[in-house]
Order: C-alpha cells, then sequence, then structure tokens
C-alpha cells in the first residue's frame, strides 16, 4: 500500500477505506503490528485523500460490546491518526448500538457515515423460498 499511495493521492478519490474491521484483529493477533501505525502512515502518504474506516458500532473493530467509554476513547484515537470518515454499522441494526459512536465521530469533527445490514437467505440454509409464478398470457 505504500508504494502506490503517492499515485493513489493523486487520483483524488472521494475516499480510501483503509482500516477497520478485521484489520485491527489482523494487525495484533497475526501481523504483530501496531494497528494504529496503518492509519498514521497512509495518511502522511495520502494528505489529499480522506481515510475511511469499518467500524461495528459499540463493537469498534472487536467481536464483542465494549463500554461506552471504550467507544468514545477508540473513536477519538482513530480520528487523531487520520480516519476522517467512519463507516458505523450494526450487525443487528440496533440503532442503540450505534449512538456513542456516532456521537464520539461528531464530537471529533469527522464524518458518520451509516450502514444497514441485510442478507439473502439461500433455499439450502432453511430461509424463505419463493416459487416464481407463471402468469397467464
Amino acid at each position: 500500500m505504500i508504494g502506490i499511495a503517492p499515485e493513489m493521492n493523486k487520483a483524488r478519490f472521494y475516499s480510501m477505506e483503509v482500516w477497520g474491521g478485521a484489520t485491527f484483529d489482523v494487525a495484533t493477533r497475526f501481523l504483530n503490528e501496531d494497528p494504529w501505525a496503518r492509519p498514521r502512515i497512509l495518511k502522511k502518504m495520502l494528505p489529499d485523500t480522506p481515510l475511511q474506516m469499518l467500524l461495528r458500532g459499540q463493537n469498534l473493530v472487536g467481536y464483542r460490546h465494549y463500554a461506552d467509554d471504550v467507544v468514545v476513547a477508540f473513536v477519538r484515537h482513530a480520528a487523531d491518526v487520520g480516519i476522517d470518515i467512519f463507516r458505523v454499522f450494526d450487525g443487528l441494526n440496533d440503532e442503540r448500538n450505534l449512538e456513542t459512536s456516532i456521537k464520539a465521530i461528531k464530537k471529533c469533527g469527522k464524518h458518520a457515515q451509516l450502514s444497514i445490514c441485510y442478507s439473502l437467505t439461500e433455499p439450502k440454509m432453511g430461509g424463505l423460498v419463493v416459487q416464481p409464478r407463471v402468469l397467464p398470457q
């Protein structure tokens, strides 16, 4: 990413999603890296391109709910290291799980981009099967 970053910066993208989701977990558990280094380095190399991340609402970048003060501190630090746009979702589409992070994002003067989750269930997975109707001609 570092090698191509200056050219990507010249492209004038609306934003580049560079962090969040599992990237934090992978950096710490598997790559033995500082997870905060990626946005910090990329912000220096992409000064004209807003950086975006995926944030799992109250779960942040983890797999369980975190206390409100942890959410606020995480968002503040992510903003400090270079995240400009936070794409926020909750796997249950429960808006209560978005409130704390959205307030923290706005307090940092950053952009909160809200998302909803949906999936299409394959018939073999036990979902509702809809048979197509043939209309008379």
